[in-house]
């Protein structure tokens, strides 16, 4: 039997504004980020269209500046754990199977165009094993 959805069930969606402003300070300010996320849970997982197709979550903003701090306190949030994330981090294990499953994605960019190596180059010396893997011809 089909369900059929009550659109007063659908939430609102966030104003771009309080998105903008979530995802910018996912960048570089961890206690922004704690205490937005506590006033309204649901940034947790939006993300901001830059345009052109350059989407942004606060999670793929601080994997690209390397905020190990603010990922994986978006992670324990329950932020859903992507490629660039995982390389940022040094998840040579996620970052090999994703690879071993879809080889382009060794070559993927994200958020701004900004390469997966260059994100594991962001985790310094956790990630030396990810970059290591993403180094190999």
């Amino acid at each position: 039997m089909e369900q059929k959805l009550d659109p007063q069930s659908i939430p609102s969606a966030l104003p771009s504004e309080l998105v903008r402003q979530f995802v910018a300070s996912a960048h570089h300010d961890l206690d922004t980020v704690q205490s937005m996320l506590d006033v309204e849970p649901g940034l947790l997982h939006a993300a901001m269209n830059w345009g052109g197709g350059d989407w942004e979550t606060a999670l793929g903003a601080a994997a690209h500046v390397g905020r190990q701090d603010i990922a994986r306190y978006l992670l324990e949030q329950g932020a859903h754990l992507d490629l660039f994330a995982a390389a940022m981090l040094g998840y040579v294990d996620v970052v090999k199977s994703i690879v071993q499953v879809n080889p382009q994605a060794k070559h993927a960019k994200g958020p701004h165009g900004i390469p997966l190596l260059r994100h594991a180059y962001m985790g310094g010396e956790a990630a030396r094993d990810v970059v290591a893997y993403l180094e190999q011809e």
